[in-house]
């Protein structure tokens, strides 16, 4: 039997020359990408934030780098990034051997970066430009729903509050006209309860006290405004702070008051539950990510605008070409790239559904009715006019004024395709919007183009892939800091490290 030969261990024993870290990290490692990526970049906004002095401060480069390559290997906790830096070879080699603890490491991503990350990842982006791998001239644009960290239980809604505050106007209101009826003191004439504000409330109750001295009024008449004074007028205030802090959406959670509760696909209950979330929009060239945005607003179509226009800010320029699924399909939108000389790439909601033979063979549909534009009336299926009867302003939640025509037939009585042309109890009526329906068809006919078939296959590839890589292979799902500002901090992290990677593969 042969020998058996062991290898000889150095770990235990002292050895005549020390190790690099840099012999035992190779060449094309993405460690070494980030290192001389993050190198390029000017960081001077935020050398701005220190004041000199004191004691020796760890590098902003050498922390931007720690971070970036945290995020790369899914460490998005800074105890762990603490814990890497002691134990993980690449880390020790990238931070220099220095160990800022995991406060040093928060207060910089969190008080230092968080201000100014937008500008560093510009940067990033343009050198992707200027090398090559993007041209900026293309978006695919789409959204998804980032779980905030909040406590899902600590939910506020609008419907509850609104309701708990109509109620209880009601009631005290109620209380006062009693105390002044008794008391014979002639009231103005006051506004409905849920018209009144808490400052009328206030007035009202002061006049009763100015004008009733408290030894003329009855116990139980003490009991009841103080009961008003101490309960009732604190919770209108406390109410009127949460409509003002909920702004235009339906929800928010206490313990991240900027999260909305929103339907999260990634459910572990399989049951559509509602969670505190941020509607993450991203555009992404080539499966590089070139603009986010985080958005409170759980819808997409009321956010493109806003986030396009960011875009523009961010480069100086818009795209030529933008792709979106059809939530993005609404007549503002399709205004605004034909204001801006976008070509719109955007499916709308009917898109697919009015391709299928049983939306084109069906008669009764209003898209199928015939339309004499210069006559300006629509015929039903039996051939009588539908004529226009008026035309009606649409606002948006966005805030976008649509032009609404409202069509009319002069006598459905007795037709016998009545029950399958509409269900009204009186004559048919349909409401047209001729501007959407003129942008949908340049949508449908950029749409089943030869280059439109393209960009049509190329999305699930795009944003949806890049989507895939970051949730799924990056798990990164629920957000660890709290507010708008700190989400698009967390995802904007995320995405640069995501960009390196890409590049390094590109060039390997």
């Amino acid at each position: 039997m042969a020998k058996l030969a062991i290898k000889s261990e150095t770990s235990k024993s002292n050895s005549l020359f020390p190790i690099y870290l840099s012999d035992l990290i190779p060449q094309t490692h993405i460690v070494r990408v980030v290192d001389r990526v993050v190198d390029e970049l000017s960081l001077s906004k935020i050398y701005e934030t220190y004041n000199g002095g004191g004691n020796s401060a760890f590098s902003p480069q050498t922390m931007l780098k720690v971070w970036v390559y945290a995020y790369l290997c899914n460490i998005y906790s800074s105890r762990k990034v603490e814990q890497a830096l002691k134990e993980n070879i690449n880390f020790m080699w990238l931070s220099g051997m220095t160990r800022p603890d995991y406060r040093t490491l928060n207060w910089f991503r969190g008080k230092r970066l968080k201000p100014h990350f937008d500008e560093i990842f510009t940067q990033i982006v343009i050198l992707l430009s200027e090398q090559g791998f993007v041209s900026l001239k293309v978006q695919y644009v789409d959204g998804t729903k980032l779980e905030s960290c909040a406590n899902k239980y600590t939910f506020v809604w609008r419907g509850s509050v609104e309701k708990n505050d109509a109620k209880l106007k009601v009631r005290v209101a109620a209380l006062l006209a009693k105390i002044e009826k008794d008391n014979n003191l002639s009231s103005d004439e006051m506004p409905s309860p849920e018209d009144m504000s808490v400052e009328d409330f206030e007035n009202r109750l002061s006049k009763i006290k100015s004008s009733i001295a408290e030894d003329r009024r009855t116990r139980q008449e003490n009991k009841q405004i103080k009961e008003i004074e101490q309960k009732s007028l604190p919770k209108m205030k406390e109410h009127k702070k949460q409509l003002e802090k909920m702004g235009k959406r339906n929800s928010y959670s206490k313990t991240d008051e900027e999260a909305t509760f929103m339907r999260m696909k990634e459910d572990a209950m399989l049951n559509g539950q509602l969670k505190p979330g941020y509607n993450m929009q991203m555009s992404t060239e080539n499966q590089f990510i070139t603009h986010y945005m985080v958005f409170s607003n759980p819808t997409d179509y009321l956010t493109f605008t806003t986030y396009e226009d960011a875009f523009e800010r961010r480069y100086q320029t818009h795209s030529d070409e933008i792709t979106a699924d059809s939530g993005y399909g609404s007549e503002q939108n399709y205004a605004y790239c034909k204001q801006k000389g976008i070509t719109a790439f955007i499916k709308y909601p009917m898109f697919h559904k009015e391709q299928k033979k049983s939306f084109l063979q069906n008669p009764f549909l209003q898209n199928n009715l015939y339309y004499n534009r210069q006559e300006d009336y629509y015929v039903c299926p039996m051939g009588q006019h539908m004529e226009k009867v008026r035309d009606e302003i649409r606002i948006s939640d966005g805030g976008y004024r649509s032009l609404v025509s409202v069509y009319r037939a002069k006598n459905c009585e007795g037709c016998p395709l009545r029950s399958m042309c509409h269900k009204s109890k009186s004559n048919r009526q349909i409401e047209v919007n001729h501007q959407l329906n003129f942008y949908r068809r340049e949508a449908r006919e950029l749409l089943t183009s030869e280059e439109g078939l393209v960009r049509r296959s190329r999305r699930p590839i795009e944003p949806e892939a890049v989507f895939g890589q970051l949730k799924a292979n990056g798990m990164f799902r629920r957000m660890r800091l709290r507010g708008m500002a700190g989400v698009s901090l967390e995802f904007g992290l995320k995405a640069m490290a995501h960009n390196i990677k890409k590049m390094a593969q590109k060039v390997s």
